[in-house]
């Protein structure tokens, strides 16, 4: 498959709608909590530094587990499907790309 028919194959590819609810439903859950934190930080000057940073690991660890949800999605709807469209190269490349900021 040329590089253009590529691009034009994943421009047709979308996060599903459930994992793009879900997703969002999160991100919403984690920027209140992220909110708090940093009203925590502005009217408490007397923070403990290891509550905020509890807090912090708790917003780390909800932006890994929609990190993971979207990249669920992703292989389940779009990279087991590559050699159907005859873009597996394409597919793997940015997978690759992709997985460099995956930790």
């Amino acid at each position: 498959m040329s590089q253009a028919a590529g691009q034009l194959a994943h421009q047709e590819l979308h996060i599903s709608d459930a994992a793009r609810k879900d997703a969002r439903q999160r991100l919403l859950s984690i920027k209140g909590h992220v909110e708090g934190i940093t009203r925590m930080l502005d009217e408490n000057s007397c923070t403990y530094c290891v509550d905020a940073l509890k807090q912090i690991k708790a917003v780390q660890g909800a932006l890994s587990k929609v990190s993971e949800l979207v990249l669920r999605s992703h292989l389940r709807d779009h990279v087991v499907t590559a050699a159907q469209r005859g873009d597996v190269d394409e597919i793997v490349e940015e997978l690759m790309e992709v997985l460099k900021y995956h930790r």
